[in-house]
């Protein structure tokens, strides 16, 4: 990447949405622009886990203002992503759909152990290279991330139901703070966060940081009020659960350093906080400059180049893990990039890249099934946690597994993409043309797109050679009827 190439990243919180504009110079990243918008979206589940219409219309007007600042910006450059609220929100389609048109970019929504990875990169990204060993802890709104990782990378990562707008929706819904009502809060965080004191337990980390919302607001009033700049200590959090004791409430709280928006989860927010200091034996932790936003940024920078892109690295540890015969799958890529490369347009690398892996990992669902391993591949694809992906592009991936032998019609959906209609036929060509499991002759075949129709030629002879392999085009044919496609296939 050029020096001087601006980034951005667009991070949908459950609390606050947040754009961040950086520059890329000589490996880093400088900021440029920084908003933040409190959208409170995750206030906005109703009892059936749907988004609802005001909730949805605050967060569409945030992310119409950002779009406007974007606009210019090539789409490979800008990375939204978003978190809990919207994996838990079950009309989130609705709301990703809008929200991606006004904001003119595709938002990701990514798992937790996908977020608490980019929240790890964030963090790492600015601070000082050390070997010390990190426990990072990220209290969102709707949940709490916990990583352990060294310099930049992370070797533990996990997510949990639980945050700041939850808990002070549940247990000070009202607004009262009462020592029952704090008692309720820490004790049922604690049941949630329990399981991490099997991984994150004293003794494996040697520094701990806090990123995000709920460490930054109160590393800010310890601060304002005398404590040092950008440490939350266990004295500090007891005087500030005191504090807020004495108010009695939200509305009646007055301490220097408080954000207007965070006083109405500032309760919720408390109380996970010191539950995660009782459960692993926090003594003091440092509140972190890095966060979500700024491992999205640096993601990009890995993503442009296929070597540093850590999904082919993900890619690769499923292969593994399913057991995938590793020649025969890269048989079928190699084979299934070169008919979409003839026939794609240009700028088409990222979408030949995706096919890539889909055709790699095509049968990871054979140890489950051999007849009907496309299913088992496409269901394992999208409830897997993998590194790097965010939900969509596993979905996709997914697709492509699923499609690639019988109707085509079944992701009817999905064919109005011409993009997508041309990886789905090169997946299911190749592996048509790799049916005997060896490299197929491939030469004088050439794949066309002209219009709403494929084209598939072969040299003279070529059926002749390879008859099965001509039966299984001619089968292709009768396939793609019924689709918004036309394929032919010319064998002389």
């Amino acid at each position: 990447m050029q020096n001087g190439t601006r980034l951005a990243a667009v991070d949908l919180g459950s609390n606050s949405f947040r754009l961040e504009i950086g520059r890329y110079e000589f490996g880093h990243i400088q900021r440029v622009e920084y908003l933040k918008e409190t959208v409170r979206q995750g206030n906005g589940l109703d009892e059936n886990r749907n988004l609802t219409r005001e909730a949805m219309e605050r967060g569409w007007a945030c992310l119409a203002r950002f779009g406007e600042r974007l606009s210019g910006f090539p789409r490979a450059q800008v990375r939204a992503v978003a978190t809990q609220t919207l994996r838990e929100a079950r009309n989130r389609e609705e709301f990703l759909s809008r929200g991606s048109e006004v904001l003119g970019y595709p938002i990701d929504v990514v798992s937790g152990p996908e977020e608490a990875r980019l929240i790890y990169q964030g963090v790492a990204r600015l601070l000082p290279q050390s070997d010390e060993r990190r426990l990072v802890v990220d209290i969102g709104g709707r949940s709490t991330e916990l990583i352990l990782g060294q310099q930049f990378t992370p070797h533990a990562v996990a997510s949990y139901r639980v945050g700041s707008v939850a808990w002070s929706q549940r247990y000070f819904a009202a607004g009262e703070f009462t020592a029952q009502a704090f008692l309720a809060a820490e004790i049922a965080a604690k049941a949630v966060l329990d399981e991490a004191l099997e991984t994150f337990r004293p003794g494996t980390w040697d520094v701990a940081y806090g990123s995000s919302g709920t460490a930054g607001a109160v590393g800010d009033v310890l601060a304002a009020a005398g404590g040092p700049e950008g440490l939350i200590t266990r004295d500090g959090l007891h005087w500030l659960h005191e504090k807020l004791m004495r108010a009695q409430s939200a509305d009646r709280i007055r301490m220097e350093g408080l954000k207007e928006e965070r006083r109405a989860v500032i309760g919720g927010g408390i109380s996970v906080l010191r539950a995660v200091f009782d459960l692993l034996d926090i003594e003091q932790m440092h509140v972190a400059q890095g966060a979500l936003r700024q491992g999205a940024l640096y993601d990009l920078l890995d993503r442009e180049q296929p070597e540093t892109d850590l999904r082919t690295t993900t890619v690769n540890g499923l292969m593994h893990r399913f057991g995938v015969d590793m020649e025969h799958a890269e048989r079928v890529a190699r084979t299934a990039c070169a008919l979409f490369t003839q026939a794609a347009p240009p700028g088409s690398e990222r979408a030949c890249r995706k096919l890539e892996w889909a055709a790699r990992l095509h049968e990871i669902g054979c140890r489950i099934s051999h007849s009907d391993y496309h299913r088992h591949g496409a269901y394992i694809l999208d409830n897997t946690d993998a590194a790097g992906f965010a939900v969509p592009e596993l979905h996709r991936l997914g697709l492509l597994v699923l499609g690639q032998r019988g109707k085509v019609r079944k992701i009817d959906a999905d064919l109005q993409d011409p993009l997508f209609a041309l990886q789905l036929l090169s997946m299911r060509l190749a592996v048509a043309l790799c049916h005997a499991r060896r490299t197929p002759d491939t030469a004088g075949v050439s794949l066309q797109v002209e219009g709403p129709r494929f084209r598939l030629r072969t040299r003279p002879g070529w059926a002749a050679l390879f008859p099965q392999s001509a039966h299984l085009l001619r089968e292709e044919v009768q396939a793609w009827q019924k689709t918004p496609w036309e394929l032919t296939v010319e064998l002389p």
